[in-house]
């Protein structure tokens, strides 16, 4: 690639050209998913302020962990959409640019004239992804939305937790990624219409809460046809009988998940109590249901008496899905992480080296990449205005003084 499409690629979206304009996580990390195979993102920022990812810590060097790994594979250029002069710049990108993505309140970008309509009118193959926390449009449009709060909305939290204790929260921002991972899938699609079916751009609606309440696998039927009201249960779930968070003998935690009906025969074999795997009022997962508190009690009593490696050399001689609790020190030390390259090392110019997730998914002919590191706030200004748009120093000494970039 030329310096005006920005470093070498690789990957199966090269061709194309990303506008980030979102803060935070829903909106950027749709466009890192692309950044990391391939596409050529432009992370556009207020200038001065930058994305707000930027100064959320933990911190190295004056810079933060989570924009150093939400920040890579993209371009940084400073633009100020208030102001008229950023907004002709804006049109000048799009232009020549695949995809615009966005988390800006509704109607925010249509009083500064950046709407979807008007950028079509500039590129009409333009596909326009715009997060919010509950959409364009409905009564609470202009609501903020977060990562929380979506999971309250969507009523995953109101499952999540204990019962007789108040819900609570996913340790990680999971309606952000999960809405982030949609938003890139909405794209493709958008872009495979378009390559497709006539060349026409168009506009994607997606709300964090809509990402998690599609997320709630039968929870709107079950109402619907038995005015059943799913409620926080813990650890045990309607679908794994037996099943919770069994702690080990040295205070760590192991998962097990059974629901069919051969699983559950093996299980029995694996924990010395075949009697139970043919025990007919135990045959079938709604039977073993209305039994779960004394099957989890056989089944914790057993990986109690035993070092947690005997428990699970026994459940891999027999078959069951299992796992041990990690933490995030476990992982680095996993033989299975490094197996498959989950972690990659990568080179921070401020910081030296970071290790963080590496690329999903995995594919077979056109790999993902870690290309560049996270951008500092506008240090591609000059590649991408000059070589791009074609300005030359005086014209963005000028726009710098004025505050545009």
């Amino acid at each position: 690639m030329s310096d005006a499409q920005g470093p070498a690629r690789s990957g199966p979206l090269t061709a194309l050209r990303v506008l980030d304009l979102g803060t935070m996580v829903a909106g950027p990390v749709a466009a890192t998913l692309m950044g990391d195979f391939g596409a050529d993102v432009i992370k556009i920022e207020q200038p001065g302020v930058g994305d707000t990812i930027r100064g959320l810590g933990p911190f190295v060097n004056e810079e933060g962990l989570w924009w150093t790994v939400e920040g890579r594979n993209k371009r940084s250029i400073t633009l100020d959409l208030r102001q008229e002069a950023g907004q002709d710049l804006l049109k000048r990108l799009v232009a020549d640019a695949d995809v615009l993505v966005e988390n800006f309140r509704p109607g925010t970008l249509e009083r500064w004239g950046l709407d979807y309509e008007a950028l079509a009118r500039v590129n009409p193959g333009l596909v326009m992804l715009s997060v919010s926390g509950f959409g364009q449009t409905g009564p609470n449009a202009q609501r903020a939305g977060y990562d929380r709060i979506a999971l309250a909305f969507s009523g995953v939290m109101d499952m999540t937790g204990f019962p007789d204790r108040p819900p609570v929260r996913v340790g990680v921002s999971v309606a952000d990624y999960s809405t982030a991972t949609m938003g890139a899938f909405a794209v493709m699609m958008a872009l495979y219409h378009r390559d497709t079916g006539g060349g026409r751009g168009q506009h994607i609606d997606l709300a964090l809460y809509e990402s998690m309440f599609r997320f709630t696998d039968s929870m709107c039927a079950a109402y619907d046809r038995l005015g059943m009201v799913r409620k926080r249960t813990g650890n045990v779930h309607q679908a794994a009988a037996p099943g919770k968070t069994f702690p080990t003998r040295d205070g760590r935690y192991i998962i097990l998940t059974i629901s069919g009906d051969t699983l559950f025969r093996r299980l029995m074999q694996a924990i010395g109590r075949p009697d139970l795997g043919e025990d007919p009022g135990l045959a079938t997962h709604e039977q073993r249901w209305r039994r779960i508190e004394e099957l989890n009690q056989i089944v914790e009593d057993w990986i109690a008496a035993r070092p947690v490696d005997a428990v699970g050399q026994a459940l891999d001689r027999h078959g069951i899905p299992f796992s041990l609790v990690l933490s995030v020190e476990d992982i680095f030390r996993d033989p299975h992480y490094a197996a498959r390259g989950n972690l990659v090392t990568t080179q921070h110019p401020r910081m030296g080296p970071v290790t963080m997730q590496g690329i999903v998914p995995r594919l077979s002919g056109t790999p993902g990449e870690i290309a560049c590191a996270a951008p500092s706030l506008g240090q591609h200004n000059a590649e991408v205005y000059g070589g791009l748009l074609g300005l030359d120093d005086t014209a963005l000494a000028a726009l710098q003084e004025r505050a545009v970039i």
